[in-house]
């Protein structure tokens, strides 16, 4: 579809908008920022801003959907096989995940799981669940697949199990950043795959 002009010109008001949702509300929560402060970061006017977002729980959606999608790209990326490197096994993959949370938890800005974070401030109608949900089952779906490709003869009580020690992980990492949270998970999810016949 060719981009008219009208919105063209919209396009970036709308990216300012979910670039300063998604700043305000991991840094200080979501019912600690308004609308107002968004619009005011995202240099638009909230009549603006209530064109592309219904209501403020629609937004909160959208800022959520925006993390699924560059974590999941993040990690998908990161997992892919390199051309010229050795082929990593299942178990190796799912083990880099946690890996990946290591990063994140050393980086500057960590501030816990957004989902997690959101999700004790939402309600179990609200986009901001749903998002969560949706994201989860992806979370639990990519240790399933990794899990049957490894050789696991009952992958799900498997995936709930990794998707525990990555939950945990995250709010150890919130709550004491000092410990190492992500290797101890990252331990934990080894002897588990191994105990369940993954090779």
């Amino acid at each position: 579809m060719v981009a008219t002009q009208s919105s063209t010109r919209r396009r970036p008001a709308l990216e300012r908008v979910l670039r300063a949702a998604d700043r305000l509300f991991y840094a200080n929560g979501i019912h600690a920022t308004g609308v107002d402060t968004i619009a005011e970061a995202a240099n638009v006017s909230k009549a603006s801003m209530y064109t592309y977002f219904r209501t403020k729980d629609d937004l909160v959606g959208a800022y959520l959907d925006g993390r699924s999608r560059d974590w999941r790209e993040h990690v998908l990326r990161s997992l892919a096989d390199k051309p010229g490197e050795e082929e990593r096994s299942p178990v190796d993959k799912a083990l880099l995940v946690f890996d990946l949370l290591g990063e994140w938890f050393r980086s500057d800005g960590f501030h816990g799981c957004p989902f997690i974070n959101a999700e004790a401030e939402s309600s179990p109608t609200s986009p901001a669940h749903l998002a969560n949900v949706h994201h989860r089952a992806w979370i639990r779906g990519l240790f399933a697949e990794l899990a049957t490709a490894a050789g696991v003869a009952d992958p799900h009580p498997v995936s709930l199990q990794l998707a525990m020690l990555y939950d945990g992980a995250m709010v150890g990492a919130h709550t004491e950043p000092d410990l190492p949270w992500a290797a101890q998970a990252r331990a934990a999810a080894g002897s588990l795959l191994r105990s369940a016949g993954a090779t």
